[in-house]
């Protein structure tokens, strides 16, 4: 009886040792199986969104997303959600930076797992054959005077180094680091004889360096950043004076327009004489304008 009771005790410890060691197996780091971002090609107009997914018996009690750009440390940022995802948001960077960042994840055993990677922004080539002047009014005082571009693609348009010239000789605008049109978005430069004008639901940056006539012949140019002409507006054609004092165009003389030259439909179609929409769609169709070369 004494040897059934010893060999039942040593069964009993061997179990007892056999859990401990069990648990001990379990007591380590989560496993960080997946990390992902969205977009997985970020451009300079993006937010990224970085999401990871964690495994393991032990719950996560902190999450953390740390990012730096071009080396340079940024933030520390908690990520949000529980269980087994967890998400947080990078800021949009600057065309061509490099962004590492680590996902750290720590368990309720204080055990710490790691994931990092990184990503280079990258923007699309602005596509400038989708970049057209959109509406011109030059009715007006000077502060009231505007001219429209409308992008008609899906992808942003940078303007930076895009120019306007107003009669083939005089660049009276050109486009600046950070100006943008987004896809079928408007841009609006609002003002003339630099005299800074108001409205419009697009931006109102620098006004154009001359002004713009209702009722005389005129030539508007649009080119991109390697002097490639993409849209332009004419008037009327060119005479022996110039632009301004040209001959008649179809026989017809330039009466003023009080309203404005907008393409109608939006973006793509003819100029025609219609009610002013600054930064809003053109209607479909207008009153035609035989002094208009389209």
């Amino acid at each position: 009886m004494k040897t059934i009771k010893i060999a039942f005790t040593l069964i009993i410890a061997t179990l007892a040792m056999s859990s401990c060691v069990e648990d001990k197996v379990y007591e380590g780091p989560n496993t960080i199986e997946a990390v992902s971002i969205n977009p997985d090609a970020p451009t300079s107009f993006d937010d990224v969104v970085v999401t990871a997914k964690v495994s393991g018996l032990l719950s996560v009690t902190k999450a953390v997303l740390r990012y730096s750009v071009n080396d340079d440390f940024i933030e520390e940022i908690n990520m949000a959600g529980n269980g087994n995802t967890f998400t947080a948001t990078i800021p949009a960077q600057e065309d061509g930076d490099k962004v590492s960042y680590s996902v750290i994840i720590t368990n309720e055993a204080g055990y710490t797992s790691t994931v990092e990677k990184d990503y280079t922004v990258g923007d699309k080539p602005s596509d400038y054959t989708k970049l057209v002047i959109n509406e011109v009014y030059g009715a007006g005082e000077d502060k009231e005077k505007y001219l429209e571009l409308y992008n008609n693609g899906d992808d942003p348009i940078k303007l930076k180094d895009v120019v306007i010239r107003k009669d083939e000789a005089d660049n009276v605008w050109v486009g600046e680091d950070g100006e943008v049109i987004m896809g079928h978005g408007y841009f609006c430069i609002v003002g003339a004889k630099n005299v800074l004008g108001e409205g419009g639901s697009g931006p109102n940056p620098r006004p154009m360096t001359k002004g713009l006539s209702a009722k005389k012949n005129v030539l508007m140019e649009v080119y991109d950043p390697n002097g490639n002409l993409v849209t332009k507006f004419q008037r009327g054609i060119k005479g022996d004076e110039g632009w301004g004092n040209g001959p008649s165009y179809n026989g017809l003389p330039y009466t003023e327009n009080k309203k404005t030259w907008s393409r109608c439909p939006n973006g793509t179609g003819q100029f025609m004489i219609a009610d002013k929409s600054l930064g809003t769609k053109n209607p479909d169709t207008g009153a035609e304008d035989l002094t208009i070369v389209q």
